[in-house]
């Protein structure tokens, strides 16, 4: 593989603009390959190259030898940082004058980026590290004076004054918050807590923080409490973080207003969780470290690669040496503050959070992605064969028994058809992610990078393959079961166990909570599900929204699984059962709310991000886009309920205006292409895909797929069974055309970072100070 792909594929994009600009330096070393073939007279190895070698070569060469030795010694020894440029700018080329400061300028550019980012790496190191050592001050500070009191339990460290050291103390022993400021009741316990809270004041101070003084004041015959204090500051990423710094700020305003003093509130999950902060900013720190390393082999492997074609080409072989002497003694090269750095990194790790286990700590520092297993492409070619032939005794079934034709009896399709659609719909979008996984994998766009997914847990597209084969095995398998069960006459109740059988295991699979089966994929959908249904009180991360993305393709998997919850409710395959969930005025308002729920979940994904994102507009533009389709959406609905001229007209009004609108989006924002001024015609600059046609096809197909709802406005007259399988196909292609959506989108995101998702997560530090009022 060309090394310029293979760079291209490396590096992380954030800092492309940081990188060796190899192609173009090799587009340099083209034009002056171009330019001493085309002009032979300008060296005599030019012509040497293009008619042939003279038999006076050899002693030319060996009389230049000779007579420019004591010249090069010279430059060699005095000019070994510029010494090259002077042998090549007294050549009469041009484009060799231009490769020599071009490559000049990338040096620099390579220096000065690493320098810029090793000083922020180093200062982001000495607050992580001076974090962690408050952390284990306090700890000490805490153990030993449990130590000195086993068996009474102190109510309060805090109680020298309002405000004092203790107040960070306060929590840890209890199990609920309690205030600082509770008076001790001997004054034996009294000088114990004010000697924790000295020791902590001076294990604090050591480090250069500034604590809470006033507990010091009160001790020492009133002395004037300094201005300062600290906090545990913890972002409010989830409902109950929110809580508890709502609920802390509450009781701590009350506090100040009812005592006059600096009363602290804080609750021991605030330790806990600073602690677990410090644990992620440190491996983050690691990880930032460790792609520094990465960046400063890369562009020494850049370097040597593009030196080695121009030498190919130019044969200017001493000034080469002297250029790869000037990059390896280069800072980005010789400079071991990251590798110090990442080194003392690795060694605190491993003494605080992995019990001196080297070997744990490097998977949590540095994990790698698992080998493949022959064994899951064994299983995964298994139970495709095994649901294609099961599939094929079902359609067989189906034909004798006549269930799809017009004359049969709707029963079947009306009730049972949807329950085993709904598995059937999520089993293709598993196989449509798969294909993605793979596309990601074989044009190396990073999506574990971008999802932030741990590398040995991560999904592979060969276990996608293996979940989708084996969930649609045993859906066709229970689906064959129960068909030839209903034409046998067997027994109602036995009938309805088998869809019901069939979703406890999937349930059960996906709650199982021991490590078997994809659990720490599986609880990694759990969360992000949490994230999304209680939007917008969680943060949205990347495969937050990704995921949300994915469910407004599935609205009619809601619809069927609404559908499936009845029919077990209503007692399953028993009389008037699907007439109770169609003609129930609940079931169709439920229906209305269903299809609204995916829209309003990212809308408020948007909203959230706007806040939290500086108030970027193009969050709110983006929520637009989801209020539209649910305006579009009602618009439908009404039409349903009552096709008059009137509602038709709106509906295809709301339907095409959310159309054009998504549609922009797709193109503009999310994949990055209708760019008038991109060197490939209305796309972007940057492809990761080399036919172009390629791209222009996949618009005309989103294009296609997004206008499926006329459909829904048409009234096309069809029997039950024709418009079951109508809507099931309908559905299938939307969520066809999101796998499809969602490899570009990626693409845009790998090239460009339209996300805005930087390469280290920017952790804030739990302690930090403040002034009090």
């Amino acid at each position: 593989m060309k090394f310029s792909r293979e760079l291209e594929a490396q590096l992380v994009h954030e800092w492309r603009d940081g990188y060796v600009d190899y192609k173009r330096l090799k587009k340099i070393i083209k034009n002056i390959k171009i330019s001493l073939n085309s002009s032979p007279e300008n060296s005599a190895e030019s012509q040497s190259l293009l008619y042939g070698f003279s038999i006076a070569d050899p002693i030319r060469s060996l009389v230049t030898r000779f007579s420019s030795e004591p010249n090069s010694q010279n430059r060699l020894q005095g000019d070994e940082e510029n010494g090259y440029e002077l042998d090549l700018v007294q050549s009469g080329n041009e484009e060799v004058k231009n490769f020599v400061e071009r490559a000049e300028k990338e040096l620099e550019k390579v220096n000065d980026f690493y320098t810029r980012m090793e000083e922020g790496f180093c200062q982001r190191g000495e607050e992580v590290l001076k974090q962690l050592q408050i952390m284990l001050e306090v700890k000490q500070v805490l153990k030993e004076s449990r130590h000195r009191r086993p068996r009474r339990r102190t109510p309060s460290l805090g109680a020298a004054s309002p405000g004092s050291t203790g107040a960070l103390l306060s929590g840890i022993n209890s199990p609920s918050p309690v205030p600082v400021g509770t008076p001790t009741k001997t004054e034996e316990a009294q000088q114990e807590q004010v000697a924790v809270v000295e020791e902590v004041i001076a294990a604090l101070e050591r480090n250069g923080v500034s604590f809470i003084g006033s507990a010091r004041g009160k001790v020492k015959k009133e002395a004037k409490p300094r201005a300062d204090v600290i906090r545990i500051d913890i972002p409010g990423t989830t409902p109950t973080l929110s809580f508890m710094n709502f609920w802390e700020s509450l009781v701590n305003g009350l506090q100040k207003e009812g005592e006059g003093g600096n009363g602290y509130h804080l609750h021991r999950m605030k330790i806990q969780k600073a602690e677990k902060i410090i644990r992620e900013a440190l491996i983050e720190l690691y990880k930032g470290l460790e792609r520094m390393k990465k960046y400063s082999s890369l562009n020494l492997l850049a370097f040597t690669k593009i030196i080695k074609k121009f030498t190919k080409v130019t044969n200017e072989e001493e000034a080469s040496v002297c250029f790869m002497k000037k990059v390896k003694g280069s800072h980005f090269i010789v400079s071991d503050k990251v590798l110090r750095l990442q080194d003392e990194v690795e060694s605190l790790f491993t003494k605080h959070f992995a019990s001196n286990d080297r070997k744990i700590a490097r998977i949590s520092l540095k994990p790698q992605q698992n080998k493949d297993s022959h064994a899951i492409t064994f299983f995964a070619g298994l139970f495709t064969g095994t649901f294609v032939t099961l599939f094929s005794v079902y359609a067989i079934l189906a034909h004798f028994c006549g269930i799809f034709t017009s004359t049969s009896t709707s029963g079947y399709v009306e009730t049972v058809y949807p329950v085993f659609s709904t598995f059937a719909l999520i089993s293709l979008h598993i196989f449509l992610y798969g294909c993605n996984l793979f596309m990601w994998k074989s044009t190396r766009i990073n999506h574990n990078f971008i999802f932030d997914f741990k590398l040995n847990t991560a999904l592979k597209h060969r276990d996608a393959f293996l979940i989708s084969s084996a969930f649609m095995t045993a859906v066709v398998g229970a689906m064959v079961a129960h068909l030839f069960l209903k034409y046998n006459h067997i027994s109602s109740h036995h009938l309805d166990a088998l869809p019901g059988i069939l979703l406890l295991i999937c349930l059960g699979l996906l709650v199982c909570p021991f490590n078997i089966l994809y659990r720490e994929t599986r609880y990694c959908f759990l969360r992000v599900v949490r994230n999304i249904f209680f939007s917008p009180l969680y943060k949205v991360l990347m495969a937050d929204f990704f995921m949300a993305d994915q469910l407004t393709s599935q609205i009619p998997l809601f619809r069927y699984m609404e559908f499936t919850a009845c029919y077990f409710i209503a007692g399953g395959l028993k009389a008037g059962s699907y007439e109770t969930c169609n003609s129930s005025h609940q079931y169709k308002l439920l229906a209305y709310v269903i299809s609204f729920l995916p829209y309003y979940w990212r809308a408020m994904q948007c909203i959230r991000r706007y806040m939290e994102e500086g108030y970027d507009i193009n969050h709110m533009a983006n929520c637009g886009k989801y209020i539209s389709a649910m305006v579009a959406a009602a618009a439908r609905m009404l039409y349903a309920m009552d096709p008059t001229p009137v509602r038709l007209a709106l509906a295809i009004i709301a339907c095409s205006g959310a159309t054009l609108y998504q549609l922009y989006w797709d193109f503009v924002k999310d994949w990055g292409l209708m760019n008038p001024k991109s060197k490939n015609f209305f796309l972007r600059d940057q492809l990761i895909l080399k036919k172009r046609s390629i791209y222009y096809v996949s618009m005309g197909l989103n294009v296609l797929l997004r206008l499926a709802w006329i459909e829904s406005v048409m009234k096309i007259n069809l029997g039950p069974v024709e418009h079951r399988l109508v809507d099931f196909t309908l559905a299938s292609l939307e969520i066809i055309r999101r796998g499809h959506w969602n490899y570009y989108r990626l693409e845009n995101e790998h090239l460009n970072n339209v996300g805005k998702f930087r390469t280290m997560k920017n952790i804030p530090l739990p302690f930090r100070e403040m002034d009090s009022d």
